[in-house]
């Protein structure tokens, strides 16, 4: 998995930023450094606009807008997945065949799009496989 595309999901950007989980902030932040400098990190705009969001309107305390912004600018060199018909129609076999929310299946669906054989999330079932090709790893859950 070292060399395959990792997708980041919402709450690894959030916990990167979040001292109140100082456990969390440093694992967090551990991978988005490592995904930042092997360039294997893909992401989603859907993703980068609820860390936007969530840093500034939901945490406390909040990032000022300015800085959010500045780091969901730097996070555009990742080229993120958009919504697209193709990420829609993916979204909703994912939606159907595994039961999840929309939303989380628009997030497989744009990993999948991006070729990606990670999916690093708090939010799915850790090791789980989607499609046979994605399989969800929480970062936060120690490894033997």
């Amino acid at each position: 998995m070292k060399t395959a595309r990792v997708f980041v999901d919402t709450n690894i950007f959030v916990y990167s930023m979040d001292a109140s989980t100082p456990d969390k902030q440093v694992v967090a932040s551990q991978w988005l450094r490592s995904l930042w400098s092997s360039r294997k990190g893909r992401t989603s705009l859907q993703a980068l606009r609820e860390f936007y969001n969530v840093v500034t309107r939901k945490t406390r305390p909040g990032l000022p807008r300015e800085t959010a912004q500045a780091l969901v600018r730097d996070l555009l060199t990742w080229n993120p997945a958009d919504d697209n018909p193709v990420i829609l129609n993916s979204a909703w076999q994912v939606e159907d065949r595994y039961g999840l929310s929309f939303w989380d299946s628009l997030i497989v669906a744009s990993a999948m799009q991006q070729g990606c054989a990670v999916l690093l999330t708090e939010d799915l079932q850790h090791g789980q496989v989607f499609e046979g090709l994605i399989t969800v790893k929480n970062p936060f859950i120690p490894t033997e």
